[in-house]
């Protein structure tokens, strides 16, 4: 089976062919960057003059005029259908240019087809509340979209809202998309796929982790003839992920932060994954702080599903904490920057307008962070999921399906921090790295995994973890059946139940056609019955019977005490070695344990230290835990006195504390 992904890729410099001149970085990109102009205004002006609603269909049919079947490439079905586009008048550029531009407005006027008919079919069936439908409004809804049984609720109360947002403006409903988005942006990128090699070729080099990246790019920003293209050869450092023996395709260029970035798009064979007969399987939970929880499980011969050890976590608290933080931080820029457009009332003059500018550029740069630190957490997540799988022998992954959880009730700050969970790219991203290896990832209904008991599928009680009674929510789980008396922490019970129902509902998983993602969509009555974990065997005691004779003992054993008493013990902190049964353990807490707080602790004084304390004490309203026991470095960490606090500290030693304390007054 083979598979083709991409990998990012990055053009530092280049050589000009024909005169053999290096091309720097800046100059490269700036080429590229007229390259993608004439691109993006072509493509712009076939946007423009087909989005509509007649010519989207009838790209979407599949059929030219004449009944033939159109080609699957998008710039070969644009000429097929007579949709041509020319460059600005005075510009010269090859038949190559206008195929990349014919190719990326057909590739967006296809996707325009699915968002046509989700509008249609949410306009078709409006319901008296837009902000909430009844049952029967959302069998109608589904029924009046193609696919609409199994597409997420999200998506259609989202498409509803857009729609409501235009009927209060324009008082009525819009007639398609079409009148409800404007003409989406082109993008100013050049896709080499849609060429041949007059227009680009890429090879491997000698190296197998380099390769040679030949295109034509003009030498100003309006070729006026074909003098004006020249072929720049450019050596590209492939990425590690890349396998030597993979087979490359032409990439994509685009300019991004001033540099020339390429997607390269590569072929490998994988091993193929299968849908059925999985008998370890890799169960992942979703949480909010503790992100995933995942365990694996097998099926034996007999039917029966055991669980394979306890299962792990994978906690991304401090990430979404600053998750978290830049989200609030973008909604109070954006509030800041609407507020400072409706004082400047379009007034280009207006004495905020350079505020204003700076406010964008900042609102731009956090959505930048945010975006970055998505893209590593949800890499890292979906990189530790999969190899929690290879490490069990998986051969599938199953994923509770929450595309269509809706966060309500639960506060303003919890429903947002839900909604804007980063599951969908976590998913993705763990089908791409299990394709590697043949691993499937299937989706699986959610329902009642987190409520029914893994061994019985009796409803759970859940309440505060035992060992954390202080800690608000209610991780833990007891089951109330007598007979079970299973307990643990509730994502444990989650990933066990969401593994063993994709272990027993494998024959109802299925393939989606286009994407190729594996689901199970509906859970049977009669194979759930048999998704509970099995209790595992309980170990029996070490049989100690007496099976030979015994063992011959010395006959001078080992004095339990010492014979000599030892040496006085001397003044000081350094001492012999304990006499008899003299406690070896120290005989009082670390010097760490009583120095007082000051500017070499990472912690913050408490507001209760307002009397000094007491010498050779800790203050009593800041007792940390690890200070109370004499090392405390995660709890309460200290550090080295610095110089600057006293002259004498950079020449004191540790077993003088006196000019330490003095350091600290």
């Amino acid at each position: 089976m083979t598979r083709t992904a991409c990998a990012p890729g990055l053009l530092r410099a280049g050589v000009e062919e024909r005169t053999g001149e290096l091309l720097t970085a800046t100059v490269l990109a700036e080429r590229v960057g007229w390259a993608a102009g004439l691109v993006s205004g072509m493509a712009a002006d076939l946007l423009t003059a087909h989005w509509n609603a007649a010519d989207v269909d009838v790209l979407a049919s599949g059929l030219d005029a004449g009944g033939r079947k159109l080609p699957s490439n998008a710039w070969m079905a644009l000429r097929r259908l007579g949709w041509t586009v020319t460059p600005a008048e005075g510009i010269v550029v090859n038949d190559r240019i206008v195929r990349m531009a014919q190719e990326h407005s057909g590739r967006t006027l296809r996707s325009a087809k699915w968002r046509a008919d989700l509008t249609r079919g949410v306009t078709g069936t409006w319901p008296a509340d837009p902000a909430k439908r009844t049952p029967e409004e959302w069998d109608a809804v589904r029924e009046a979209i193609p696919g609409g049984r199994h597409l997420p609720s999200s998506v259609i109360t989202s498409r509803t809202r857009q729609v409501d947002v235009f009927t209060r403006k324009h008082d009525r409903l819009p007639v398609d998309v079409f009148e409800l988005e404007a003409a989406p942006h082109s993008a100013r990128m050049l896709l080499l796929s849609a060429c041949d090699g007059q227009q680009a070729t890429i090879a491997r080099a000698d190296d197998p982790g380099r390769a040679l990246l030949r295109l034509q790019l003009p030498t100003r920003p309006d070729p006026r003839s074909y003098q004006d293209w020249t072929w720049v050869a450019c050596p590209i450092t492939l990425p590690p992920t890349i396998p030597p023996g993979a087979l490359l395709h032409l990439p994509t260029l685009r300019i991004h932060q001033g540099k020339v970035r390429a997607d390269l798009a590569y072929t490998h064979a994988v091993p193929k994954a299968r849908r059925t007969g999985h008998a370890i399987a890799l169960g992942v939970d979703w949480g909010l702080n503790t992100l995933l929880s995942a365990g694996a499980v097998r099926l034996n011969n007999d039917g029966k599903v055991t669980a394979l050890g306890t299962g792990g976590m994978f906690r991304a608290a401090g990430v979404l904490a600053k998750q978290h933080r830049l989200r609030r931080e973008s909604q109070h820029l954006h509030a800041k920057t609407d507020h400072f457009q409706r004082l400047m009332s379009g007034d280009a003059q207006h004495q905020l307008t350079t505020k204003h500018h700076m406010l964008i550029e900042e609102t731009r740069h956090v959505s930048n962070r945010r975006s970055n630190l998505n893209d590593a957490l949800a890499w890292a997540a979906a990189r530790w999921a999969v190899d929690q799988a290879i490490a069990t022998d998986a051969t599938v992954i199953y994923v509770e399906d929450l595309r269509s959880m809706e966060a309500r009730g639960m506060g303003r700050t919890m429903n947002t921090r839900l909604s804007q969970q980063i599951r969908g790219q976590i998913v993705e991203r763990m089908r791409h790295l299990a394709a590697e290896t043949g691993i499937a990832v299937v989706t699986v209904p959610a329902h009642n995994t987190s409520k029914q008991c893994p061994r019985c599928l009796v409803p759970l009680r859940h309440r505060k973890a035992p060992d954390r009674p202080t800690t608000s929510g209610w991780k833990w789980a007891i089951c109330p059946n007598p007979d079970c008396g299973w307990q643990g922490d509730r994502d444990t019970g989650a990933w066990q139940r969401i593994a063993a129902r994709g272990l027993t509902h494998q024959a109802k998983t299925v393939a989606d056609c286009s994407t190729g993602e594996m689901v199970i969509r509906s859970v049977v009555d009669r194979l759930e019955v048999n998704a509970v974990v099995a209790q595992a065997t309980i170990e029996t005691r070490r049989d100690r019977s007496k099976t030979g004779p015994t063992r011959r003992r010395t006959t001078r054993p080992a004095p339990r005490r010492r014979r000599a008493p030892s040496p006085a013990r001397p003044q000081g902190s350094a001492g012999q070695r304990p006499e008899g049964h003299a406690p070896t353990g120290r005989t009082r807490l670390l010097r760490a344990a009583h120095r007082n707080q000051g500017v070499t602790t990472i912690s913050t004084p408490s507001a209760k230290l307002s009397a000094p304390p007491e010498q050779g004490r800790p203050h009593p309203g800041h007792r940390p835990r690890g200070a109370a026991l004499g090392a405390g470095f995660h709890l309460h960490a200290h550090a080295t006195p610095p110089r600057w606090t006293h002259p004498a500290a950079r020449h004191a030693c540790l077993g003088i504390p006196q000019l330490i304390r003095d350091a600290h007054s």
